[in-house]
């Protein structure tokens, strides 16, 4: 059997759902976050729904992961991973992390910021309202609405290299690294 076969420690049940759940959820905040602005008004209020429903259920899954991260901790990689793939895998997910929780707490406090709290027409999910946080700053809002949009761009590139890095993984060096978290 070759070693693509037989990983070097798969992650657990539980963190492989985490993983997985975290996969559709961006897909969909990148999709709506990138079509927002082409949006006619009549509909850009429903768009906003999703793309911030989205955005605040990823905020509780890694939140959620971060946590069964420490209870039950992944298994390390695997020692025949060169100090560099360490060092660049390491940096990729602890980016992704971060991304994970800045990013939608940027969104949630720059539209409050804006005057537009996760309520009424864009209440959370639909129907679940949150109260306003604080005052209407335009400003503010424009400020934390920018480093969203430019966080959200800086997250593609991180999700392309941590793919990328997947595949490498499975198809060049067919070392079983993808298979961890399938």
């Amino acid at each position: 059997m070759s070693a693509i076969t037989r990983p070097d420690g798969s992650y657990g049940a539980v963190a492989k759902i985490f993983h997985w759940l975290t996969v559709p959820l961006m897909v969909g905040a990148i999709a709506t976050g990138c079509v927002i602005g082409f949006i006619r008004d009549s509909s850009k209020f429903d768009f906003y729904t999703i793309h911030e429903s989205i955005g605040f259920t990823l905020l509780l899954v890694a939140i959620a992961r971060i946590i069964w991260r420490r209870l039950s901790p992944p298994p390390p990689l695997p020692d025949h991973l060169p100090a560099n793939m360490r060092l660049a895998a390491n940096a990729v997910h602890h980016a992704l992390y971060a991304a994970l929780i800045i990013q939608p707490v940027l969104g949630f406090f720059g539209a409050n910021a804006w005057g537009f709290p996760m309520a009424g027409p864009t209440a959370y999910l639909g129907f679940i309202n949150f109260p306003t946080i604080m005052p209407k700053m335009e400003w503010l809002g424009w400020l934390l609405l920018e480093l969203h949009k430019y966080l959200g761009w800086a997250i593609i590139p991180l999700l392309l290299a941590h793919i990328a890095g997947a595949i490498y993984h499975h198809a060049i060096r067919r070392d079983g690294t993808l298979m961890r978290m399938v």
